[in-house]
């Protein structure tokens, strides 16, 4: 054997070593961006996923039950396409279909969220929030029709106006009951300030006009505070009443 074949022997070996270990290289940052990819997937699914099963219950509509489960569709489909031996996501997936499938009739299990303090309003506020983010990111990025994502955008924002106006009207009713006039008036004044200032202020007029009755019902109770014990009680009563009867109605005007 020459010296000149041994020479183009042992390049070629060499070579073939640099080939393999740059084809090693390649399979494996391959595998690492699919574990990236795939585990950047599976915590937008999860923080879908966590909204859909915790959201506020008196928030919770079988079209926004609807639009979490498509969304958590969307993702459990593209971390199958990452890797398609999952069968955690291929369950679920099946099982996300089945319910996208009933439509409106789509059971909506949410607990409700009893909205009585500033911090209790956080929470729900917090998990409006996410949803908003949520609904953005989504647009942005092509998950989520512009048009559709601009209506739930729109939604949310109503949905945090419900939350304020059920907050005030759960504190002044609280307060009533507790025989704490001042309190309730003071939980009415917010509500009359914050729809107030609301831009759309047609959509919330009759709700503005239901807490400026009440609160002129509250301050009448104070101005006559110094009155017999029995006729301040009925008076008491006399408001405890209205408010729940305005509070039906209330709930009628904000929720159909």
């Amino acid at each position: 054997m020459s010296s000149l074949v041994i020479t183009m022997a042992i390049i070629g070996g060499i070579t073939l070593l640099v080939l393999l270990a740059y084809l090693n290289q390649l399979a494996e940052n391959n595998k690492r961006k699919k574990s990236r990819l795939k585990a950047d997937l599976a915590e937008r699914y999860r923080r879908i996923a966590d909204l859909n099963e915790q959201f506020a219950g008196q928030f919770m509509s079988p079209e926004l039950k609807l639009l979490l489960c498509r969304l958590q569709l969307q993702f459990a489909e593209r971390i199958l396409e990452v890797d398609k031996q999952d069968s955690a996501y291929l369950t679920m997936a099946a099982e996300l279909r089945k319910l996208i499938a009933l439509g409106q009739d789509i059971p909506v299990r949410n607990a409700p969220f009893h909205v009585t303090d500033d911090a209790k309003a956080t929470q729900v506020r917090a998990q409006l929030e996410a949803l908003h983010g949520q609904v953005g990111k989504l647009a942005q990025s092509g998950m989520l029709p512009v048009d559709e994502a601009k209506g739930w955008a729109k939604e949310i924002r109503h949905m945090l106006v419900q939350l304020y106006v059920d907050l005030y009207s759960n504190q002044a009713k609280q307060a009533l009951q507790q025989q704490q006039t001042g309190h309730a008036r003071l939980a009415l004044e917010r509500g009359v300030q914050f729809l107030q200032k609301q831009a759309d202020t047609a959509r919330y007029q009759a709700t503005l006009a239901q807490f400026q009755k009440q609160l002129e019902r509250v301050n009448a109770m104070l101005v006559s505070a110094q009155a017999p014990t029995d006729d301040a009680n009925s008076e008491l009563n006399e408001g405890l009443k209205s408010m729940e009867d305005d509070g039906d109605w209330k709930k009628k005007a904000l929720y159909d």
